[in-house]
Parts: structure tokens; C-alpha cells; sequence
């Protein structure tokens, strides 16, 4: 990394982008960067954030774009045809994706965890960049998704943490194929199934990650992941069942804001009881995947668990932002069939009628996914749930939109099921509202829109000032 260049970033708020200037600031580069969503007045808060870390903001129109001098960093979602490219390409600027870039700077630290695999990334992430800090290792962190233990009053976007040792801890995105650039020193692939690309693709970039790795955390429950241990210089392994694995969980005790259970080590035998602040049999494997790593560090089992205990979190995984008249409001991540079917399953072992939003996370993943999306949605929700969908979230493009959701809910009410879609997600907000009854759960799913959460908030506030029943 080059602190004493000029970076700007063309769509700074992505998820991806936004922690990634984080770092580069905090190291003491200059940073600027744009986003449409602050030139359509969506996430001003956010925005607000940056513009406190020292990170000048312009309009996505190329007036940022000044210097050859500056490095331009973009996403693979950004066209040529963006304002701050053709500017950068004018004034001969160099252009970097944010993939190139996180590598550049991952691949250059001596002990590297990169973390992968198609469900539980920002959450083992952020379990094992907290371990690390509250064990005093001061790591820094690259997540996808903000960690509530970072969160506060000054940071309330806290998907980065820049540390000073030379472990660095990062999210590793298979979707674009840009794993391939990544040396990790360590690891870990929680699970793999179908989401942006075939298996067979999943396959070879999995694999290929893997073995470039000097060691590696696999999840044996998962086939696909446990297929890649003869890949594996070194491996780690973690099962709920598989008494082959390094790492155990038995002896679950779930609770609707948390769960508990025995960790087991194989070869001590060493066991210790664990309580987590998050929910669901999927946060074992998260908190598994997590705990391999401190043993792959020489962490102490009992150190490493004890942190673990004092995890918080996640923003928008399975996140209750309020209950109102009775209804609770939840706001979640979920936007491929294994995080839905995780997330329903977590919901459905206690009480309450689920009210589901759920926005795809685009055309593509839709056409893709759809006949995932029906199976499911008709297999996990229960007969008394209500299914709303929008269409997906759409930001222009080129893309193509033959596929709708309407086709998915068609689908699902075929095997009987209550699903309806509507053009808008207002729409899918108001017919939420009226069916809501006291016991309910509204569950808002989707990714890649930041406004998911300001309208579960807003759904949150209409609710409360109905009279109570």
C-alpha cells in the first residue's frame, strides 16, 4: 500500500468499497470517492460518517477525478461508462478494482486470514477479527457488513478496524472470481452451494484458494467444503457430528437471542461450554470456523471462547430492530437459499407467525436462483407464514429482467404456500401492515440496499403508533 498516494473510489458506500477507504485512511492516504446513492440522497448518514474519517466526497458527475496522480478505485459493478471512469481514462489516471487492491494489501501481510465460502463470511469474519482485538493481537479488519463490537458513537459504520500488528483478517468474495487473488496464510471456507456461480466454477476457485493456503479451516458437514481437505497442506477441521473433526459442538441449547453449547477438542478432549449472543444452529458452524483459526493461531481453547461469549454481532443478521403493539420487527441479510433457509429455521424453533419481505438482491441472482428461491421458500415457511415480494433491487444497467417476482411467489403459492408479490416495496410494506397481528414476526430480508433497514425501521414506527389491540 502506498500511504502517501491519492485514492478515490467510484461507489464508496458499497459495502465492499466503504471499509477498504477505511483502512487506506486510517494507514494515512489521501481518499475521496463518489456514489450515486449520495447523488440520489439515499444513506446520507453514512455519508455523513466518511466526511467525518476525512474522506472528501463528490458527485459521481468525473469532477473528483482530477489528478493522473490518483489511483481510481472501482468495483466490477461499475460500467465504462461512468462519469469517474471516462475521466479517469481522459487524464490517464490508473484504475484498480477493489478486488486487485484488497489483495495487494492482504497478500502483503505476514499472517493473512482470508475468509470464504458462499454463506457466514461477515460473521466468522467479524467473530475472529473480535477474538483477536479483545485478546490484545490488534488485527485489522476488512468485513463486508458492520461489527456491533466496533460500533459507537463516532464509528457508527464500524466494517473495518485498522490495527498494527501484521495479522490481517478479511472477507475473500468468490461471486466475481476475484479469490483467485488472494495467498492466505490461513483459510477458512465455512460452506459452499449455489449462489452467483455453477458448482463446477465454485469448485475450481475453491479449491484453487485452498491450496494455496498454508493452513486451512474446513467445515466437514458441508460436502463440497469437506471435499477440499486433500487439497489442504494443513486442515482444521469443525463438524456438529463428525467425530473426525478438530473441533466438536454437542450438547445444543438454543434461545431465541442466543445458544449454547459444549465445544470439544479431539485430541485433548478439552471441553468447554460456550454461550453465544447469536441465534442459530448456523452461528455453531460461524462460531466453529472461528475457534479453528485460534487454534491454528495457538490461541488457548478456553481464551478463545471466552471472547467468542462477547461477540455481539453482526448489523442485519437476524437483527430485532424493535417490537411495537406486539409485533416484533427483524431485519436480516438473507438473499440466497441456504441464508434464507438459515434464517427461517432459526425463526421457526419459537413461537410467532412470520411475515416475510423479501427483495432479491438482483436480476441476475433471480433468474439464477429462482428455482431455489421456490424450493426454498415452499419448504421453510410454515403453512400460517405470509410471503411479500418486491421486485428486485435495481440500479440500471443493462441487465436482464425477463425474470420476475412474481414468477418465484408464483411458484411457491403452487405448493401452497401464502406468497404475493407487488410492484413496489411500499406496497409489500402496507400489505405487511395490515396483516400484522400481535405474536407476529415481520422478518425484512435482502441485500445490497442499505434502505432495507431504514424501511424496517419505518415499518417499526408505523406499528407503534397504531392503538393497541
Amino acid at each position: 500500500m502506498q500511504v502517501n498516494k491519492s485514492y478515490f473510489f467510484c461507489g464508496i458506500g458499497g459495502s465492499g468499497m466503504l471499509p477498504l477507504a477505511l483502512i487506506l485512511r486510517g494507514h494515512g492516504a489521501t481518499v475521496a470517492g463518489s456514489d450515486r446513492a449520495l447523488d440520489q440522497g439515499r444513506t446520507a448518514a453514512k455519508f455523513e460518517f466518511l466526511k467525518g474519517r476525512g474522506i472528501e466526497l463528490y458527485p459521481q458527475d468525473g469532477s473528483g477525478v482530477t489528478s493522473p496522480e490518483q489511483i481510481v478505485v472501482v468495483s466490477t459493478a461499475v460500467e465504462e461508462t461512468v462519469p469517474d471512469v471516462i475521466a479517469a481514462r481522459k487524464i490517464g489516471a490508473p484504475l484498480i478494482t477493489r478486488a486487485e487492491l484488497l489483495a495487494q494489501l492482504f497478500n502483503a501481510a505476514p499472517v493473512s486470514i482470508g475468509v470464504a465460502g458462499t454463506s457466514g463470511k461477515s460473521t466468522v469474519t467479524g467473530m475472529i477479527g473480535w477474538m483477536l482485538t479483545d485478546l490484545g493481537l490488534d488485527p485489522t479488519i476488512m468485513n463486508g457488513a458492520v461489527m456491533k463490537n466496533f460500533v459507537s458513537a463516532d464509528a457508527a459504520f464500524a466494517s473495518a478496524r485498522v490495527g498494527a500488528s501484521d495479522i490481517f483478517v478479511s472477507e475473500v468474495d468468490e461471486s466475481d472470481g476475484s479469490i483467485a487473488r488472494y495467498t492466505p496464510h490461513t483459510a477458512v471456507v465455512n460452506n459452499i452451494s449455489l449462489d452467483h456461480k455453477s458448482m463446477d466454477e465454485l469448485r475450481a476457485l475453491f479449491g484453487d484458494f485452498v491450496s494455496k493456503s498454508k493452513v486451512v479451516v474446513l467445515n466437514l458437514d458441508n460436502a463440497e467444503t469437506a471435499a477440499l481437505t486433500p487439497h489442504a497442506a494443513k486442515a482444521i477441521t469443525y463438524s456438529l457430528s463428525n467425530s473426525a473433526a478438530n473441533l466438536r459442538a454437542e450438547n445444543l441449547c438454543p434461545a431465541p437471542d442466543g445458544i449454547t453449547f459444549d465445544v470439544i477438542a479431539s485430541q485433548t478432549s478439552e471441553t468447554l461450554r460456550i454461550t453465544l449472543q447469536v441465534p442459530g444452529t448456523h452461528n455453531i458452524y460461524n462460531a466453529l470456523a472461528a475457534l479453528s483459526v485460534a487454534q491454528a493461531l495457538a490461541i488457548p481453547l478456553k481464551d478463545a471462547c471466552e471472547s467468542l461469549s462477547r461477540f455481539t454481532g453482526i448489523r442485519r443478521r437476524l437483527e430485532v430492530v424493535g417490537t411495537a403493539n406486539d409485533v416484533t420487527v427483524i431485519d436480516d441479510f438473507a438473499h440466497n437459499p441456504d441464508k434464507i433457509a438459515a434464517t427461517l429455521e432459526t425463526l421457526h424453533a419459537f413461537p410467532g407467525r412470520l411475515l416475510i419481505l423479501f427483495q432479491p438482491h438482483g436480476f441476475g441472482p433471480l433468474r439464477k436462483m429462482k428455482a431455489d428461491f421456490i424450493d426454498v421458500f415452499a419448504r421453510e415457511l410454515a403453512p400460517e407464514d405470509v410471503l411479500v415480494m418486491p421486485e428486485p433491487v435495481y440500479y440500471g444497467g443493462t441487465t436482464e429482467r425477463s425474470i420476475t417476482s412474481e414468477d418465484v411467489v408464483a411458484g411457491v403459492r403452487d405448493a401452497g404456500r401464502q406468497a404475493f408479490a407487488f410492484p413496489s416495496r411500499q406496497e409489500c410494506g402496507n400489505e405487511l401492515f395490515h396483516l400484522a397481528e400481535s405474536g407476529d414476526r415481520i422478518v425484512v430480508m435482502g441485500a445490497r440496499d442499505d434502505t432495507l433497514s431504514t424501511f424496517a425501521a419505518e415499518l417499526l414506527w408505523r406499528l407503534a403508533q397504531q392503538p393497541a389491540a
